[in-house]
């Protein structure tokens, strides 16, 4: 008995490292001006976005998960903060002008994307 809780209890372990730790990035390139973004399961869909420095791109956050966490998507270094509400779509506009990596995040970091502002 104790054989099989201890490899349910290491199945849990495995489980919780691949999820928050191993999952691979879900990629798009931002090829025109409008990414559609699911936030549903814990995670952003796709959580890598590629766009163009200086570029106008215009990011919909449609929120399925109801958990509290997701209610915010934060753009760290961008100074961008809003509320996703619950099965509306939520608009952002960006026009980074520096390029680099800008993480996105729920408020308590659990969901995490990258925004990756490359030069033309």
């Amino acid at each position: 008995m104790t054989l099989i809780v201890n490899g349910i209890g290491l199945l849990i372990i495995a489980a919780i490292i691949i999820w928050f730790w191993l999952w691979r990035a879900r990629a798009t390139q931002a090829t025109t001006n409008a990414v559609d973004i699911v936030v549903a399961n814990g995670v952003y869909k796709p959580d890598v976005i590629e766009m163009k420095r200086g570029t106008k791109l215009t990011l919909n956050f449609n929120r399925e998960d109801p958990s509290p966490c997701a209610e915010q998507v934060i753009f760290h270094g961008l100074d961008i903060s809003e509320t996703l509400p619950v099965g509306k779509i939520k608009t952002i506009k960006l026009t980074p002008q520096h390029s680099g990596n800008y993480r996105f995040t729920c408020q308590m970091q659990m969901y995490q994307g990258t925004l990756k502002v490359v030069d033309a």
